[in-house]
């Protein structure tokens, strides 16, 4: 069965060829579309184009379906094209010609595009809600290890003193921003596309508004066309949004490789966290944390994905969108894997101690020894001249005390308040209004 169908056969290559994925992928879709339906049916009936004996069947069944798919008792049959056919044949096969009625008002493409956009949204609460859970572990164990110091580099090159509550606490606010570029990601996706159409509206007297207001959407996309110019462009600031979180990560991942290898050994992960070698029987590899790089530096790159393919397409509807499914609806579920990945190794990880002991690490303290001479009364630039003539002297030395004070640094973390930012962020979501409406819908 196709939407589409007319009275001639495609041929059978060409058919395989444009179906791609979409059956595979389109399972993910298939709770939203049942929303996108309910809502519709609705619709309709406040328009004249469903009679409420028709639109009570509807419902019933729509809501049938979707239990069916939370159960996990839902399948696209062999010869059904997409999710969408598969719902308005079952439909169909309970309600006769009243079934076949659903498709008023609406085509192929407005109805993928509001899946889309469910999905995404959907999907969106649970990356936040994955990130805020690591970001809260991350200033946990900044406050925890706020006093264990460790070295800082610039170039790979020993630099200044640095500490574990710095380090913990910068991926934590990093992750702040990040969650900054999902609540734009969100707000956009947030939109909804019901009601444009193939791109170009409809002679019925659709009220967009309320289907707006059943899905929970914030507003409409208002213009028809650009409704349907949304397509690929949602998608694309979308997994913008995933690459940044997973940078953070990818960053992250590398600073573990790098500080759990015996010549920084700055922290080391638990014995059943690690790998082991076939010839080598010391070896304890970072595996977990070295696949958590690859995986999220791959996560990267999905941004460029989208500038090439929605490379010089005019407006309108292009098969080639169809291609973005392939690209996004993998990434979430990349994403919140790294994400889980992440926090259960961070949970388990062991940092070590009294690290600056070490008199490698000395020269760490040489701006402090400057610090000291400024304080003194001579100028910053002598001062600097001086401690380099000691360094190169050998008669260097310098008190290892800390005395970092300003904001946001070794004794000042400001965790308190990059908390309250990540507060006011999470606020602004506003998930309550969605979750709500998609509740009232399916009740």
């Amino acid at each position: 069965m196709k939407l589409w169908q007319k009275d001639y056969p495609l041929n059978q290559k060409i058919e395989t060829f444009t179906v791609g994925k979409d059956r595979e992928l389109d399972l993910y879709l298939a709770e939203f579309d049942v929303l996108g339906s309910l809502a519709h049916t609705q619709m309709l009936q406040t328009i004249g184009l469903l009679t409420k004996d028709e639109l009570e069947d509807l419902q019933k069944e729509l809501k049938n379906i979707y239990k069916d798919i939370q159960n996990g008792n839902f399948a696209i049959e062999s010869g059904v094209e997409d999710v969408h056919s598969q719902v308005e044949l079952l439909l169909t096969r309970k309600l006769g010609e009243t079934g076949k009625k659903i498709h008023s008002g609406r085509s192929r493409n407005d109805q993928v595009l509001v899946d889309l956009k469910l999905f995404m949204r959907n999907r969106l609460q649970r990356v936040v809600k994955e990130t805020l859970q690591l970001f809260h572990l991350l200033l946990e164990l900044s406050d925890r290890h706020k006093d264990i110091l460790l070295p800082g580099y610039t170039h790979l090159q020993i630099a200044m003193p640095s500490s574990f509550g710095l380090w913990f606490g910068a991926y934590a606010e990093s992750l702040l921003d990040d969650m900054q570029l999902l609540q734009a990601a969100y707000k956009i996706t947030n939109k909804n596309p019901l009601g444009s159409g193939a791109g170009y509206g409809s002679s019925f007297p659709l009220n967009r508004t309320l289907t707006t207001q059943l899905l929970g959407f914030e507003s409409m996309h208002y213009n028809v066309v650009y409704a349907q110019m949304s397509r690929g462009k949602t998608e694309q600031t979308v997994c913008t949004a995933l690459a940044s979180v997973a940078s953070t990560l990818a960053r992250m991942a590398m600073d573990i490789c790098l500080y759990n290898s015996q010549n920084f050994g700055f922290l080391t992960l638990p014995d059943e966290l690690t790998t082991g070698s076939s010839i080598m029987p010391h070896k304890k590899n970072p595996d977990v944390a070295e696949l958590l790089r690859g995986r999220t530096n791959r996560l990267k790159v999905l941004p460029q994905e989208f500038n090439l393919l929605l490379t010089n397409l005019p407006s309108g509807y292009h098969r080639d969108l169809q291609l973005t499914k392939e690209i996004m609806m993998p990434a979430f579920e990349e994403l919140l894997s790294c994400l889980e990945i992440t926090h259960f190794m961070l949970a388990h990880i062991q940092v070590k101690q009294n690290i600056l002991q070490d008199e490698k690490y000395a020269y760490l303290f040489s701006v402090e020894r400057v610090n000291e001479l400024v304080l003194q009364g001579i100028p910053f630039r002598e001062a600097y001249q001086q401690v380099g003539k000691e360094i190169a002297s050998g008669s260097y030395k310098s008190s290892t005390d800390i005395h970092h004070t300003h904001e946001g640094s070794i004794g000042n973390l400001y965790n308190k308040q990059i908390k309250t930012e990540m507060e006011r962020v999470i606020a602004n979501f506003n998930f309550q209004a969605y979750e709500s409406a998609i509740s009232r819908l399916v009740e």
